[in-house]
C-alpha cells in the first residue's frame, strides 16, 4: 500500500522540478520535502495526493470484493428430506387469489368454519384482563392438566395423572414431539403409517431421521388398515405405528373389534408403540362409536394419545393441544418442548379449561357444530353421487369428503390438457370452476381428492354447482 501511495504522489510532480518525497521504513511514512519546494504550491500537490488516496482505496476495496468468500446457502439433509405441508400451499395460495379478487371458495383447509364458543373466549379475554398472561410451567398449568386427566378417565375410560399429560402448542406439535423422542436415526427405526395419511405423519418421521413405511388402504374397505397387512409389515427394526381415527382425510373411523385386532398384533411385539391420534374424537357420526386405543388390554403402556382443542372446539388459532401416556415417554417429550418453545399459551390454557367444563363431549354447543357437519357431509356426498364416476366412502367423522375421482384421468379439456393425477385436476377445479381442493397424492392416495366441508351450506352448495359445471366439460376418458 506504502508503494502505491508514493507512486501516486511522486507521479504529479511537475516536470523539472526536484521534490523529496520518502515513504521508506526507515522514516515510518514520513514526508521530506527539498528546498525546491517553493517551485510547487502545497495545496495544489495536496489535492493531488489526496486524489491518489482515494483512488487507492477504490482499489483496495473492489480487491477486498472480489476475494470475498460466497455465504454457504446449503441446508442440513434432515430439511432437504421434508416436503412442505400441501394442505398449507394450497390454502396460502387460495387465500392470496382471494385477497387479489379472485372468488375462490376454499375448501382446502381442515379448519371449522364456526366461532370459537363465546363462552371459551370469554375465559380467554378475562385471563387477559386479570393479568394471567406469564409463563406457565413447561407442562401445561395443573388447572388444565388436571382437567385433562378428568375428560380422558370420563370420556375415554383412560386413567392418568397430571405428571402423564404434557400440553403443547397444538396436537401437530404433540405428534412430533413423540416421533422425535422414540425414533432414531436411520433404518433402525421403522414408522409405519396407514394411507392415506395426514400430509405431516412422513415429515415428522423424515425430521426424526427415521423411515416412514406406507401401508396403503382400499376404498372399498373404507380406508381402514387390515391387519393381515399390518402383520406382515412389522419387523425387528418397527418402532412406531400412527393411527388417526376418526381419520383426516378420509373421515374413517375404526370399529372397536378391528382396533382389537391390530392391538394383538402390536402386543407381539415389545419395541412397537403406538402414536393414537384422536383429535377429531367428538365430530363423529352415529352410529359410529369412537375407541381409544389407550383403552384396550395391554396398550396403555404402549400408547401415547395426542388430542387438542382446535376441532371439536373450533380452536385451531388458539394453539392447543395434549399428550397422555407413560411417564417414561411423557417426560422425553417434555424436553424436547422445554427445548423449543416452552409451555403453551397461558391464556390459551385458562380457554382450554373452560372448554372442557363445557361437559360430555363438549356438550350443546359441540353437537350443534357436528349436527351441521353431518347436514353438509349428506349434502354433497348426495350430490358426488348424482355426479357419477366418483367412488365415495361416506365419513364417519371429521369433516372432510375423500373421493375417487380416477376414471376422469385421462379425461381432456378444453383449452386445459389432459387430466393426469389428482394434483391436475386440483388444478384444473381451481383455474376453471375457482375451488380450491386438496390432491390426493399429499395423503398418499393419488387417485382422490380431499373436499373440507367445514363451511357453511351456502358455500358447498354453489361450490358444488361450480364443480358439476367445470366437470361437465371435461371430455370423456377413454373406457377401460
Amino acid at each position: 500500500m506504502a508503494s502505491l501511495l508514493q507512486g501516486s504522489c511522486s507521479s504529479t510532480r511537475p516536470a523539472g522540478h526536484s521534490m523529496g518525497v520518502s515513504l521508506d521504513g526507515g522514516t515510518s511514512g514520513s514526508i521530506s520535502f527539498s528546498s525546491q519546494l517553493h517551485n510547487l504550491s502545497f495545496k495544489s500537490f495536496e489535492r493531488r495526493c489526496h486524489v491518489q488516496r482515494l483512488r487507492m482505496g477504490t482499489l483496495v476495496r473492489a480487491e477486498s470484493i472480489s476475494k470475498q468468500v460466497e455465504v454457504d446457502l446449503s441446508l442440513s439433509p434432515r430439511v432437504n428430506s421434508v416436503k412442505p405441508s400441501r394442505t398449507v400451499a394450497i390454502t396460502d395460495h387460495a387465500t392470496a387469489l382471494v385477497q387479489a379478487g379472485v372468488p375462490v371458495i376454499r375448501l382446502a383447509a381442515g379448519e371449522p368454519d364456526f366461532d370459537t364458543p363465546t363462552v371459551i373466549s370469554e375465559a380467554g379475554i378475562n385471563a387477559i384482563r386479570e393479568g394471567y398472561t406469564r409463563y406457565t410451567p413447561n407442562a401445561g398449568t395443573m388447572e388444565l392438566r388436571t382437567a385433562i386427566c378428568h375428560k380422558l378417565n370420563e370420556e375415554n375410560g383412560l386413567t392418568y395423572t397430571p405428571d402423564q399429560i404434557l400440553v403443547s402448542n397444538g396436537a401437530k406439535q404433540s405428534c412430533l414431539q413423540a416421533v422425535l423422542a422414540v425414533c432414531s436415526p436411520g433404518d433402525e427405526h421403522v414408522v409405519i403409517i396407514p394411507a392415506p395419511f395426514y400430509v405431516s405423519y412422513p415429515e415428522m418421521a423424515r425430521l426424526a431421521d427415521a423411515t416412514p413405511v406406507i401401508l396403503p388402504t382400499l376404498i372399498s374397505n373404507n380406508f381402514l388398515l387390515e391387519p393381515e397387512v399390518l402383520k406382515s409389515t412389522i419387523n425387528e427394526k418397527s418402532r412406531l405405528l400412527i393411527l388417526c381415527s376418526p381419520s383426516n382425510p378420509t373421515g374413517s373411523v375404526y370399529p372397536k373389534k378391528l382396533l382389537e385386532e391390530i392391538a394383538n398384533i402390536v402386543a407381539k411385539h415389545p419395541r412397537l408403540l403406538v402414536i393414537s391420534d384422536e383429535i377429531y374424537e367428538h365430530i363423529i357420526y352415529a352410529p359410529a362409536i369412537h375407541t381409544s386405543f389407550a383403552s384396550l388390554p395391554g396398550m396403555w403402556d404402549r400408547t401415547l394419545t395426542v388430542n387438542g382443542f382446535s376441532k371439536t372446539f373450533a380452536m385451531t388459532g388458539w394453539r392447543l393441544g395434549y399428550l397422555a401416556g407413560p411417564k417414561h415417554f411423557v417426560a422425553a417429550c417434555g424436553k424436547i418442548q422445554s427445548q423449543a418453545t416452552s409451555g403453551a399459551s397461558s391464556i390459551s390454557q385458562k380457554a382450554g379449561v373452560t372448554a372442557l367444563g363445557l361437559g360430555c363431549c363438549g356438550g350443546e354447543v359441540v353437537s350443534m357444530m357436528v349436527k351441521a357437519f353431518e347436514e353438509r357431509r349428506n349434502f354433497l356426498a348426495e350430490s358426488f353421487r348424482e355426479l357419477g364416476g366418483v367412488k365415495i366412502s361416506e365419513p364417519q367423522g371429521a369433516f372432510y369428503l375423500f373421493l375417487d375421482f380416477s376414471s376422469y384421468y385421462g379425461a381432456e379439456a378444453e383449452g386445459y390438457g389432459i387430466i393426469k393425477d389428482s394434483e391436475s385436476l386440483c388444478k384444473y377445479l381451481l383455474d376453471k370452476a375457482q375451488v380450491a381442493l386438496v390432491p390426493g397424492s399429499a395423503f398418499g392416495d393419488d387417485k382422490c381428492i380431499r373436499i373440507s366441508y367445514a363451511a357453511s351450506m351456502s358455500t358447498l352448495q354453489t361450490a358444488m354447482e361450480r364443480i358439476k359445471g367445470a366437470i361437465v366439460h371435461l371430455k370423456a376418458a377413454v373406457p377401460n
